[in-house]
């Protein structure tokens, strides 16, 4: 195994152990090992790939938790989001756009860390989860950034870790899901990513169980701690990678 293999399982298993932990967060935290040894068009089906087996081994632990009338306007606003965050690529600038995402992501995470008490949204029902969802949808077509909305909406409800996490992890699933697919489609599930994946899944299945054992360990304020670094350092990974295509 070289050092280009080597880097894809440490990727994976860190990457698996922050979604373990967090119920989302593979591509953040295993990009950074993966772009050094691929280049992104190798390393976008790994991500997506990895992130949905990291999924559907840790989503058992919310399970209890997803109320799926609830759920339902969160995939069905992103599904119909997706192709439409799709079209858009032709029409706007993704590196600005990608930016300015990016930028939000740092102010909304480092305001939210600083503050002694977060402030709580109590209205909003399905209407309002439903435009959530299709909000996450568009960027996750546009920019691959489906997850920061649906998790930054969920951070401000009044909620335990349980049902926080259910909405990211029922909401991402699907969604990367039809992300596979689309890929599939287009032509990037290629032999080499089949054999960089083949790599990559012993990482991510133990790095997903290591997580899912911590966070059972975690009370609900480290992990809304733990929610906002990571959409920090998203927003942050966002401005550098955007700075240095640029």
């Amino acid at each position: 195994m070289g050092l280009n293999e080597l880097l894809i399982l440490a990727g994976a298993l860190a990457g698996g152990f922050v979604s373990g932990l967090a119920g989302f967060g593979t591509g953040l935290t295993a990009l950074p090992f993966w772009l050094s040894a691929v280049p992104p068009i190798v390393a976008a089906p790994i991500v997506v790939i990895c992130s949905i087996v990291a999924q559907a081994q840790t989503i058992p632990v919310v399970w209890h938790a997803i109320v799926w009338r609830n759920i339902l306007p969160y995939i069905l606003g992103g599904l119909i989001g997706v192709p439409i965050g799709t079209l858009l690529l032709a029409h706007i600038s993704l590196q600005g756009f990608k930016l300015v995402i990016g930028c939000f992501l740092v102010v909304f995470s480092s305001f939210m860390l600083l503050r002694r008490s977060a402030p709580k949204i109590t209205w909003g029902g399905n209407a309002a989860n439903g435009v959530v969802g299709f909000a996450g949808g568009i960027l996750g077509g546009l920019a691959g950034l489906s997850g920061p909305i649906p998790t930054i909406w969920a951070s401000l409800k009044d909620w335990g870790k349980d049902q926080k996490r259910s909405v990211f992890q029922a909401f991402n699933l699907p969604i990367l899901i039809l992300a596979a697919a689309t890929q599939a489609y287009g032509g990037f599930m290629t032999l080499e990513v089949g054999r960089l994946v083949l790599i990559a899944l012993p990482g991510t299945l133990l790095g997903a169980w290591l997580g899912r054992r911590t966070y059972e360990k975690v009370g609900t304020d480290r992990f809304n701690q733990i929610i906002l670094l990571l959409l920090f350092l998203s927003g942050a990974s966002t401005i550098v990678s955007t700075v240095l295509i640029d």
